[in-house]
This record gives structure tokens, C-alpha cells and sequence, in this order.
């Protein structure tokens, strides 16, 4: 499955902190044969690349990076012409949940102890079941 996470308050805080268990659940979903791509609505695919993948040491994990459309969600990410098609969104933004299907997360600001990884890889494994 093509697995969709955004960066600002899903896997990254404000503050620069890595979202807590984002590797571990990572590294579970790669294992298990997804494919995970970053998207980002405010960062292109090589700021992505560097300032958060490479960064964080997420390069083993992430397949690809790229501009998440901002409105019309579907009509939008059609007109890049980028053949991967999301099959699962993560991210803190309900209408991108919405438009392509996935898990809306607890927006994540700044560091602290959270565990909202732990329920996006329950939500995976439960679609993957029922696929």
C-alpha cells in the first residue's frame, strides 16, 4: 500500500522535533512491504528530502517526496502527473483525509510524549485487513 504522510503537525513538530515513534512505525510499515511517501503542502519534495528525511535519518523508510495540493485535493495531485496514487493518508488536515482516505492525527506542535503513531499503525494494519 501507498502510504501518505504529511510533515508540519503530523510527523513534525514547529519546534523541529521528530513526531515520537515515527521511525519505529516506519520502519514496521516498510518491513510489512508498504511504500511510504512525505508530502508536504508548505515544502517541495527536496526541502522534504533534506531539511526532514535525510535530517531525521527517515531515508530507508521513504520512497518518495513530494508537494501535497493545497485544494481540490484529488483534481490537483491528477494534474502533477505523478503516476504513485495514494492509498492511505496520514495527516493532521481532515479535508485531505477525506479526499483520498486514510487517518486524521492529533496535530502534533512542539515535543512531548505522545503515542498517536501507535493508533495510525493500527488504522494501517485494519485497512490492509479489510482490502
Amino acid at each position: 500500500m501507498n502510504i501518505f504522510f504529511d510533515v508540519d503537525e503530523t510527523i513534525l513538530g514547529y519546534d523541529g522535533s521528530l513526531r515520537p515513534l515515527v521511525t519505529e512505525v516506519f520502519g514496521r510499515l516498510v518491513d510489512e512491504g508498504h511504500r511510504i511517501f512525505i508530502w508536504s503542502g508548505v515544502r517541495t519534495g527536496d526541502a522534504i528530502r533534506t531539511g526532514v528525511v535525510e535530517r531525521y535519518g527517515l531515508e530507508s523508510y521513504v520512497t518518495d517526496c513530494f508537494k501535497k495540493p493545497l485544494f481540490d485535493f484529488l483534481e490537483q495531485w491528477e494534474k502533477t502527473g505523478i503516476e504513485v496514487q495514494p492509498d492511505f493518508c496520514v495527516d493532521d488536515y481532515p479535508e485531505i483525509v477525506a479526499a483520498f482516505g486514510g487517518v486524521l492525527v492529533i496535530p502534533y506542535r512542539s515535543e512531548k510524549a505522545d503515542a498517536d503513531m501507535e493508533r495510525v499503525y493500527l488504522a494501517i494494519q485494519q485497512k490492509t485487513a479489510h482490502a
